[in-house]
């Protein structure tokens, strides 16, 4: 029998404010163990949680950013359980009034093979919550540490539909997503930080089959390529599993990264579990309208849409705008380079590739590329070369050199080409002897060029480049050997 697969994700996020959710503990990752507590976060007698209205407003923000509808009263609940990294031994969340209903991801399923645009399609959220973190366990070999800065970290949790089917839709969903809350300042979305955590749920039916199969629940998967294993391995574990007659049972699994296999946790809990009730001492929010639309007003231009516009509106291959815009400083880098100088291909090209590699190259944080923010170009510089390239100062293998000195430094190209003078040379009179001297030099390609191969005359461009160091302009020298061949 034929099998297909139905996946749903849950991913936690991790939202970005100053303090924690229910006090004004703060929160720093990489601080000192069970140092950022304070008595609410402990959970000991006595204490009354106070609402962090800043992760509201950004949930929120996230929310329409993801086209969710925002509910006009959400409320607190409390989901018991007994566990070590939650020393109230239960969790502050919203059970059946969440802030945010509904809601939609565009996600793309790239042409690896063309290297174009693929497939469009939107992934449909069920909810996005409100919720505290956990502390964080750390499994030694006989012992359990226990550190509890995490705990009562503000969480968004993102809740979509059994909406999926493989593993590359899975992939697509979350890089998406994870463009999005970069993009609306919501979170950094560091997995390797637990900023951004996931859950995989996945379940197999007949094809073609509108019910749902049994599910099982793939835990803290810290990685996107984690997320990828996991599902692949778990589409396949099920099938195996119904193939030999046997029932899939509804259970939290956890994925072995090392070993590259799963195994089962515990039986899987349904809500009823966790005996959820209104939380005591919360009283509901009113979302205030007024500021939702204003919050909505505050958002910034989606990556897809702003991938299109790209395209239209400046003509750049989607080569182009696939690294332009996942990346909103970048996008913004080169739209503020624009006003130097419009020309927007020329200036596309060097942030998109000249610019990312000396970001890679001149890192000193290790395998983290340095952020454009933190480098000495400004767009200013780059609509500064591109402009000079276009009228002619110096010719784009000049500007090789000058852009990588004034990423260097910082000084301004047109300064650079002043001081080293490097300006490109339009003296028809040198730039015609040397070309005389190329030709009787390399009749093997004059003839070859003489037969039709035109990209033979590249030969005779080389000498007169390197005895002119690179400034002889290349237009004039393409057009002054071509009339003297031609000439014979």
């Amino acid at each position: 029998m034929d099998y297909e697969a139905v996946i749903g994700l849950e991913i936690h996020v991790q939202i970005k404010t100053r303090t924690k959710m229910f006090t004004a503990a703060p929160y720093e990752y990489g601080a000192a163990p069970n140092t950022l507590i304070d008595p609410v976060v402990l959970g000991l007698p006595g204490t009354l949680p106070v609402l962090n209205h800043e992760a509201i407003e950004k949930c929120a923000k996230l929310g329409l950013m993801l086209g969710c509808e925002i509910a006009e009263v959400c409320k607190w609940d409390r989901k018991n359980y007994f566990y070590p990294d939650s020393p109230k031994n239960y969790q502050l969340t919203q059970n059946d009034q969440p802030l945010c209903l509904g809601g939609e991801v565009e996600i793309e399923l790239a042409d690896a093979a063309r290297n174009a645009a693929g497939e469009h399609r939107w992934v449909k959220l069920n909810r996005i919550h409100l919720e505290e973190d956990p502390g964080k366990l750390t499994h030694e070999s006989f012992d359990t540490l226990i550190d509890f800065n995490r705990a009562g970290v503000p969480l968004a949790e993102i809740v979509t539909e059994p909406d999926m089917s493989s593993s590359a839709e899975a992939v697509a969903f979350l890089n998406a997503l994870r463009n999005l809350i970069i993009y609306a300042g919501i979170s950094d979305c560091d997995m390797e930080k637990g900023q951004l955590r996931c859950d995989a749920n996945v379940s197999l039916r007949p094809k073609g089959s509108k019910e749902l199969g049994t599910r099982t629940e793939m835990k803290n998967l810290n990685s996107i390529s984690n997320v990828k294993a996991a599902i692949e391995y778990e589409i396949e574990r099920q099938t195996d599993v119904l193939e030999s007659g046997d029932l899939v049972v509804q259970e939290t699994r956890r994925w072995d990264v090392d070993q590259g296999i799963s195994f089962s946790l515990r039986s899987k809990e349904e809500a009823h579990d966790y005996r959820y009730f209104p939380d005591p001492d919360l009283m509901p929010v009113e979302m205030d309208r007024a500021r939702v639309d204003a919050l909505k007003a505050e958002l910034p231009e989606r990556p897809f849409d702003k991938q299109r516009r790209f395209e239209k509106e400046f003509n750049l291959p989607y080569t182009v705008t696939t690294v332009l815009c996942p990346n909103r400083e970048l996008s913004e880098f080169f739209e503020t380079a624009l006003e130097t100088h419009n020309s927007p291909k020329l200036v596309a090209n060097y942030v998109a590739n000249d610019l990312l590699r000396e970001l890679s190259a001149g890192s000193d944080h290790g395998s983290q590329n340095l952020k454009v923010s933190e480098c000495k170009l400004t767009p200013a510089h780059i609509g500064t070369l591109a402009k000079i390239i276009d009228e002619g100062v110096i010719s784009k293998q000049i500007a090789k050199e000058v852009f990588t000195e004034m990423f260097a430094t910082g000084e301004m190209p047109d300064a650079i080409v002043e001081k080293k003078g490097l300006k490109q040379s339009n003296d028809s009179g040198e730039i015609e002897a040397l070309c005389r001297e190329a030709i009787a030099n390399n009749e093997k390609a004059v003839n070859q060029y003489k037969d039709g191969n035109e990209k033979a005359i590249n030969a005779l461009k080389g000498p007169v480049m390197k005895a002119t160091k690179g400034k002889a302009n290349p237009a004039m020298l393409d057009q002054l050997l071509k009339k003297l061949i031609d000439e014979g």
